[in-house]
């Protein structure tokens, strides 16, 4: 922790190894003062760091810093004294991000701009505890703010926060799809990039994170405190919880960006080429470099923080590649061994995002055995399968764990859907995504989503596409729900959440991504329910069910290599000894199915 109050001075610490000055701001009635600091050279920190006793205890006051050196971006040094910066071990922020052209112009003061980190008092201590969630479970992703933002049990002052999630309707809907962990995608204070505010638009899901513990005072306003007493609710009730961090990049974006907090105090915490330039393997401007042992201390301070002050299961990581570049990605980075050594780290869940967008950065299967990953040729080939045009023997494969990507260990995340792509009622509405309302021309979100829309784009009044795409979505969610391994359901999937064909949402805080509780469709609900009691009762998912299970045809013959190859084979029976299973059948009454018993 950077600032820690103490009974009689506050110290305050903060990295800067290539300053010449580094001044602390405090802001005693909103007037800011300045006071300097000063390198400390005692013990391992080579002089790195700056250090300033302040006396007093400083709890809740607003502090951060400005650096002084050279200003030459072409060499990496990006020093101004006219930023204020972010506390980049900030617990708590007075206001969020915004975005203002003035962030990235050289000489302009941003100290009414930039929020101000606040010295913590006592910060909750949750008792060390294994994780709820278990490989195998069912694992529910969550934007804070659109899942109880329209939940009309929940009080209108919390709605949209994570003190939400703990209101007892919103358990309720979470036991009664025995959900395992719910994961929340980033709740760490963000920045919009910055060609929305000219649009009208603004980031809704978070992935344009500043510094990496600070919560974001919209969805989080009681700070840590509202997290913890969240995570211990969600816990009581048998639900992990998961975090969803971006430890890929910041929101300082580009050599256009704003200066807000490392770029101006520790520039070397991004990956450059030899002329200076930012690497971009992330393609939002700039790449963390997990080379730099001193990035590694921050990312393992932010993943600790998160274990001891709020009890949190474990983390998944955005575009998880970089974390184990070097430049390339490799197998044995040392992050890896890094968490697996930590005493408080080394037990909790970790998942990858198994890819990004530099040169070989598409690593699925490749993590240690100890994660698990997204895997999206699950999705993908699923999808497939259930549109037509995927066989029966990739489709048992990829329920089976997908052993050609994993091996013998089921390290697999399974999903239909994830927030980011097309919802699973938009994979069957829609041959083509809709993105017009994020204003760059539908040029952007993923442009093959193996996705059909069923006769008719969009909504329908068709007796004939309705019923089909109801079955479609039901055999598809039975299919997630009889496969080994993780599975993953994207809130709103399991009662029909459109996003109008939206299939890169990050942009849209209206309708579009806030759920809509009174039109849910309940009948569907039921059934994921019953799908849930289903695999809880019959199927382990961390099993490798073909063993000691039976596959045959519809009419009890063994499948063979010709049948599994047969592009004509529509399904196929699973049957455990104790006579648990399901079956397949792509051409049935209603031309999908999936039944389980």
């Amino acid at each position: 922790m950077t600032a820690i109050a103490g009974p009689d001075a506050t110290r305050f610490r903060v990295r800067s190894p290539r300053a010449e000055a580094v001044w602390l701001c405090l802001f005693p009635g909103g007037a800011e003062q300045r006071l300097p600091m000063a390198r400390d050279s005692d013990g391992n920190c080579r002089g790195d760091d700056w250090v300033l006793d302040v006396p007093g205890n400083l709890a809740g006051e607003a502090y951060g810093f400005r650096a002084d050196g050279p200003w030459a971006p072409e060499a990496g040094l990006w020093f101004d004294p006219a930023k204020l910066l972010v506390d980049p071990h900030a617990v708590q922020l007075d206001r969020p991000f915004r975005q203002d052209p003035a962030l990235a112009v050289h000489g302009a003061d941003t100290a009414a701009l930039v929020p101000r980190a606040i010295v913590p008092d006592a910060l909750p201590v949750v008792p060390p505890a294994p994780p709820l969630f278990a490989p195998g479970g069912l694992i529910y992703e969550v934007n804070v703010r659109g899942f109880t933002l329209l939940h009309p049990a929940v009080p209108a002052a919390q709605r949209g926060t994570i003190a939400a999630l703990a209101h007892p309707a919103v358990i309720a809907h979470l036991r009664k799809l025995r959900v395992a962990a719910i994961e929340l995608m980033p709740i760490v204070a963000w920045i919009d990039e910055r060609h929305l505010p000219p649009l009208g638009l603004v980031n809704v899901w978070g992935y344009n994170p500043v510094v990496p513990m600070a919560l974001d005072p919209r969805l989080c306003p009681g700070g840590v405190a509202e997290l913890a007493a969240t995570v211990a609710a969600l816990r009581a009730a048998g639900i992990g919880v998961l975090l969803d961090l971006v430890f890929n990049h910041t929101g300082e974006s580009d050599a256009h960006g704003g200066m807000l907090a490392l770029r101006g105090l520790d520039n070397a915490a991004y990956v450059h080429a030899p002329d200076g330039t930012l690497i971009n393997d992330t393609g939002c401007g700039n790449t963390l470099d997990f080379g730099n042992p001193a990035l590694r201390a921050l990312v393992r301070d932010a993943l600790r923080h998160f274990v001891r002050h709020a009890g949190v299961d474990g983390f998944r990581f955005d575009l998880a590649t970089i974390m184990a570049r070097g430049p390339g990605f490799a197998a044995d980075a040392p992050l890896f061994a890094e968490l697996a050594q930590d005493p408080v780290l080394r037990d909790c869940v970790f998942i990858a995002e198994p890819w990004d967008i530099g040169p070989g950065g598409y690593q699925l299967g490749r993590f240690p055995a100890n994660w698990l990953e997204w895997n999206d040729r699950w999705r993908d080939d699923v999808r497939r399968f259930w549109r037509g045009d995927a066989g029966v023997g990739l489709l048992a494969t990829r329920m089976a764990g997908s052993a050609d990507i994993f091996g013998a260990a089921t390290r697999t995340v399974n999903f239909l859907a994830a927030h980011d792509g097309f919802t699973l009622a938009d994979t069957l509405a829609y041959d083509h995504r809709h993105n017009h309302a994020n204003g760059e021309d539908n040029r952007d979100g993923h442009g093959e989503n193996f996705s059909w829309n069923n006769g008719c784009e969009g909504p329908t009044d068709d007796p004939a596409v309705t019923a089909r795409r109801a079955a479609l979505a039901r055999a598809m969610l039975g299919t997630l729900f009889a496969s080994a391994g993780t599975i993953m359901l994207t809130a709103g999937d399991e009662f029909g959440r459109s996003q109008h064909g939206n299939n890169n949402a990050y942009a849209q805080d209206n309708p579009i991504t806030w759920i809509d509780w009174t039109a849910r469709d309940h009948a569907l609900e039921d059934h994921v329910a019953e799908l849930a009691a289903w695999r809880a009762a019959h199927h382990p998912g961390t099993a490798q069910f073909p063993e000691g299970g039976t596959w045959t045809t519809a009419e009890g013959q063994p499948m063979t290599p010709a049948i599994w190859d047969n592009p004509q084979t529509c399904g196929f029976v699973w049957r455990a000894r104790n006579g648990a299973g399901f079956a397949i059948d792509r051409a049935g009454p209603t031309a999908a199915g999936l039944n389980t018993g």
